[in-house]
């Protein structure tokens, strides 16, 4: 339900009975962004610009209803809003229902939408992957290169790496059945203007339904901007998820395109024991030897590394090592 132009957004949340955590964005305005999924140049520069044609709402207050629980937060000075809160009883593994409304300073609804958050099994691996030049070719060094990809394609035509989706699926397979998948969350320096566009990719490319967590919202004069920002925000983002899940072991998934092999391997330092393993794909062979110094120390703490340029190679890498049963490959 919208009342004017007003509207908020939950993306899909993550945590278990005590600590559940789900982002979203509250806005005065924000434009109609239908995606016709086209080949015209110009129709999918329209669709991008639109995705950043937005004013945000600050301070505004957002209630939230989890099964029998309000919980009230104010938004950010750019709409943002983060609920972090306990449950009133234990709850199950699997993905639940959740509500945002925004209201106005005498209480009434302006707006609503739903949301998911995902609790996983205790006993689960977990994985947290990059996107750009992990997952999407993206280009993401070359600022050129980066904003023609995002420009000329559209969320169905952007180009996965080769058995990429393979690789995840059997991932998120590993060691449980369908019905209980592990969990991946997908982290970015991508802005959150882009959540349905990335959302729209990955499932039309069949990588598992994940929780996405992306970078502060930007304005459509900064849209040349997008994803130059956000590394040590990054790795905040990181921190947080396994601070949330002190009890999983998590396999992390990045690129030697930029900060990943660092961001990575400082984490490992501090969270030794629960990192299983660090799947770097070597998309800048000049990186090479860099990249190899760094994931070496990481092995010294008895974590599973391995550089790639095929995901063909990570799947081999992760069978042998137990993450995938090979009698699913």
């Amino acid at each position: 339900m919208n009342n004017n132009s007003f509207s908020i957004k939950l993306y899909h949340g993550y945590g278990h009975t005590h600590n559940l955590v789900v982002y979203g964005h509250a806005f005065k305005f924000r434009a109609e962004s239908k995606q016709n999924y086209s080949n015209n140049l110009f129709v999918n520069i329209r669709y991008l610009f639109r995705l950043f044609l937005l004013k945000p709402y600050p301070r505004a207050e957002v209630r939230l209803t989890f099964e029998n629980q309000v919980i009230l937060q104010q938004t950010e000075y750019d709409g943002f809003f983060k609920f972090e809160w306990q449950a009133a009883e234990n709850i199950s593994a699997g993905w639940h229902n959740v509500k945002a409304e925004l209201l106005d300073e005498h209480g009434q609804v302006l707006a609503e939408c739903s949301g998911n958050v995902y609790v996983p099994h205790i006993t689960q691996y977990a994985f947290i992957s990059d996107i750009d030049d992990t997952v999407m070719v993206s280009h993401s060094a070359t600022i050129g290169r980066r904003l023609r990809e995002l420009f000329i394609k559209n969320p169905r035509t952007r180009k996965t790496f080769q058995n990429v989706a393979r690789h995840y699926e059997l991932l998120a397979l590993s060691h449980t059945d369908a019905a209980h998948p592990n969990p991946f969350f997908y982290v970015s320096s991508s802005e959150w203007n882009l959540y349905d566009y990335l959302l729209e990719t990955f499932r039309f490319n069949k990588l598992p339904e994940g929780v996405f967590l992306l970078n502060q919202i930007k304005r459509w004069k900064n849209l040349i901007k997008t994803g130059k920002t956000g590394h040590e925000g990054k790795l905040i983002r990181v921190m947080r998820i396994l601070d949330a899940f002190p009890n999983q072991k998590f396999v992390f998934f990045g690129d030697n395109s930029q900060q990943d092999p660092d961001i990575y391997s400082s984490i490992a330092l501090r969270y030794p024991k629960n990192i299983e393993a660090i799947y770097i794909r070597n998309i800048r062979p000049e990186r090479t030897a860099y990249t190899e110094a760094l994931l070496a120390k990481v092995e010294e703490l008895h974590i599973h590394t391995c550089l790639f340029t095929d995901s063909q190679q990570a799947i081999d890498h992760s069978a042998g090592i137990g993450l995938i049963s090979l009698d699913k490959i």
